[in-house]
């Protein structure tokens, strides 16, 4: 029997579908990601905009198309937020699971693809262990976190994941310390409201793995994380790759306030200094949503400014999109695409100004290299501070260090110390 797991959206669910691929494998399955004939299709769907479930219904009709026989189940946020839009889709779609309980995909499958099951929405209020995913070789994703308790306005996805649920410390460091791959990315839903049953928190977590071989790289983070026994301990960490990935989406203190995000911009440039502090090459990189209905002007030319004086390494940069169930989509006007679209440009120029500035910095030092694939003359892959970098060659596999020449593309090009 073949099958198909394909999925949508963020790091999170490709660590869920890892995880169901492994399964599947147990059970007999020779398993693709990719749009092929298969007998069973699994879609992992997101629903983090509504571009993203326009995709994941497009995704079914693609695999009906693939194989009008084939057995559909469907899973992930879209599923959970608007299932009986993929039972519409016909009755190939045997069964649709939610965001929660994706062990429920492999229960289905176990006990026999036989009737039509319809949608299987449950809730999930403790941490679900799943089956290890996939270990890739060069990055591997370790889960240790799901669900939200934020609920910033604009965004729709507690609903859907739930309330904030941590894997035990034990069995997270287990699978961390195991791990094969030359780079670790610690991820999930809020990975800084990290906290076991025994009150563990993600500080804990990095001080029993802080011996790891494979190199540590923590997932987004809120700043309310940002103390100094939290970096205290990631000092420890043998192998921490001092990228963080700070939330922040506006600078604005008026808009923070309407997206229900609990800082003010001066408490998001404090914690930007505390990680300087601690790590002064650090790379501070982030998400900016561009055109919140309550943005003026003036809110955004702050974020503009922030990019500089937080001293971004990389921004990404997104119009907002209204979702519905949220509290903004409820209470607030959605401004001009027209406007949105423009300021997303601004800031997209501002940062390229800024990633530019950053790299600059390391010309003529050294990093480290994770070789990730050789391309075109060039072996490719990321230094520990998150900047693409480019050595002329095949040089391996292994984490190497280099020496930075100069800007290159879109990162830098360097040579082997």
């Amino acid at each position: 029997m073949r099958a198909v797991v394909y999925t949508l959206g963020c790091k999170v669910n490709d660590v869920e579908s890892g995880s169901i691929i492994r399964g599947l494998e147990e059970l007999g399955f020779t398993v693709s990601r990719e749009l092929e004939p298969a007998d069973l299709y699994i879609v992992n769907t997101c629903a983090v905009t509504a571009e993203a479930e326009r995709k994941s219904r497009q995704t079914v009709g693609k695999f009906i198309k693939c194989n009008p026989s084939a057995k559909i189940i469907v899973c992930g946020c879209a599923s959970e937020k608007s299932p009986t839009a993929f039972l519409e889709k016909g009755e190939g779609v045997y069964a649709v699971t939610g965001a929660q309980r994706k062990n429920k995909v492999l229960e289905i499958v176990k006990n026999g693809l036989d009737e039509r099951l319809g949608a299987l929405i449950e809730t999930e209020k403790t941490y679900e262990e799943m089956p290890l995913p996939e270990c890739l070789k060069t990055r591997n994703f370790v889960k240790i976190q799901d669900g939200c308790n934020r609920f910033c306005s604009y965004c729709v996805i507690p609903y859907l994941r739930g309330r904030s649920r941590s894997r035990t410390l034990e069995s997270a460091a287990t699978e961390i310390l195991q791990s094969i791959a030359k780079e670790t990315v610690v991820t999930g839903i809020d990975v800084s409201e990290y906290k076991d049953e025994k009150g563990r928190d993600l500080a804990d977590l990095m001080l029993a793995i802080k011996d790891a071989d494979t190199r540590i790289r923590l997932g987004s983070l809120e700043v309310s994380l940002i103390t100094d026994r939290f970096l205290s301990a990631l000092k420890q960490v043998k192998r921490f790759a001092p990228q963080f990935h700070l939330s922040l989406q506006s600078g604005s203190n008026a808009v923070l306030k309407s997206m229900n995000r609990h800082y003010t911009r001066e408490e998001y440039l404090s914690a930007c200094k505390k990680i300087y502090e601690a790590f002064p090459n650090a790379a501070i990189t982030t998400d900016i949503i561009v055109g919140f209905p309550t943005e003026t002007e003036e809110d955004f030319l702050l974020s503009l400014k922030i990019v500089e004086e937080a001293g971004f390494a990389q921004v990404h940069a997104f119009p907002y999109s209204p979702r519905e169930g949220t509290n903004a989509y409820k209470r607030y006007k959605e401004l001009p695409f027209a406007l949105k679209k423009e300021r997303v440009e601004r800031l997209l120029q501002a940062a390229a100004v800024q990633k530019r500035r950053y790299m600059e910095g390391f010309i003529g030092r050294e990093l480290e290299l994770v070789p990730e694939n050789c391309f075109d003359g060039y072996t490719e892959g990321y230094s520990e501070n998150y900047i693409r970098v480019y050595v002329q060659g095949n040089i391996g596999k292994d984490p190497t260090r280099v020496c930075v020449e100069g800007l290159f593309k879109d990162g830098v090009l360097a040579r082997l110390v």
